[in-house]
């Protein structure tokens, strides 16, 4: 009897392992798509890539996933049902806008389709927006209205320097998906407007929705105010009582549970 149980719980921990490691999390390297020259005169891709282990990179945030069983993955074309199947998590952050990219890639009608389509068959998509001077918005309000949200055209948790990192506070603690994390950093944000299926998950003091969740058919859309988990914030740099690095391994577990069977 002890011996199978102890086979019985191998197999449990292996299928666990198994299903954990075949949550593919695709970054999207389209609607984001920023270029800058090096100093020799190269024009490289920088901003918000698993690759960047710079204050400007998402190596941390990559790395929480990975930590969770993950594996990662990029998208650098258009998203079509065909490219998005097998991907459990997908993440769009920061469309560009025409100072960031010379040729942005704006979330149009058929690029929707797909995504919804794929959502609602039990996708999780990440949206992550910016305050809206540096983030294209009407476009991605576009497909944001699909599950009930609207990235506001306001700034919230303005933050002026590093003497004023309490503008930018927000508390955590009671919020189911922040695990271990209570209080965090967050400044120049977009607040979120939320209908139908779409509900607040994460308030500020002043009380405004700066995360946004919602279920679409066996899907789920996480919408932050922010690109939030780049390294800068999550790598220590802010002061003692700021757990950005808790947050984000707390946010790649939630989101990892949130997947369920994809049926494409």
């Amino acid at each position: 009897m002890t011996s199978r149980f102890f086979l019985l719980a191998a197999f449990m921990l292996i299928g666990a392992c198994f299903r954990a490691s075949a949550q593919k999390v695709t970054l999207d390297y389209y609607f984001n798509h920023e270029v800058r020259k090096t100093a020799g005169g190269v024009v490289e891709r920088y901003h918000y890539t698993w690759e960047d282990k710079t204050n400007s990179g998402f190596s941390i945030f990559g790395n929480a996933f990975k930590k969770a069983g993950a594996t990662l993955d990029t998208l650098g074309e258009a998203p079509t049902a065909a490219n998005l199947k097998g991907t459990a998590i997908y993440i769009i952050v920061d469309p560009d806008t025409k100072k960031e990219s010379p040729d942005p890639k704006y979330i149009l009608p058929e690029n929707i389709l797909p995504i919804a389509a794929w959502v609602k068959q039990g996708g999780v998509l990440v949206m992550m927006a910016n305050d809206s001077a540096n983030v294209e918005l009407p476009h991605f309000n576009n497909l944001a209205s699909v599950f009930g949200m609207h990235f506001n055209d306001d700034l919230q948790n303005h933050v002026v320097d590093d003497a004023h990192f309490a503008d930018g506070a927000v508390i955590t603690r009671g919020y189911p998906m922040f695990k271990t994390a209570h209080k965090i950093f967050m400044k120049d944000v977009c607040s979120i407007a939320t209908a139908g299926p779409a509900k607040p998950a994460l308030k500020n003091k002043a009380g405004a929705t700066i995360i946004a969740v919602a279920k679409y058919g066996k899907g789920t859309v996480f919408a932050v105010g922010d690109p939030w988990f780049y390294n800068e914030y999550v790598n220590g740099r802010l002061p003692k009582g700021y757990e950005n690095d808790k947050a984000a391994n707390d946010v790649a577990r939630w989101l990892l549970a949130q997947v369920t069977h994809l049926s494409n």
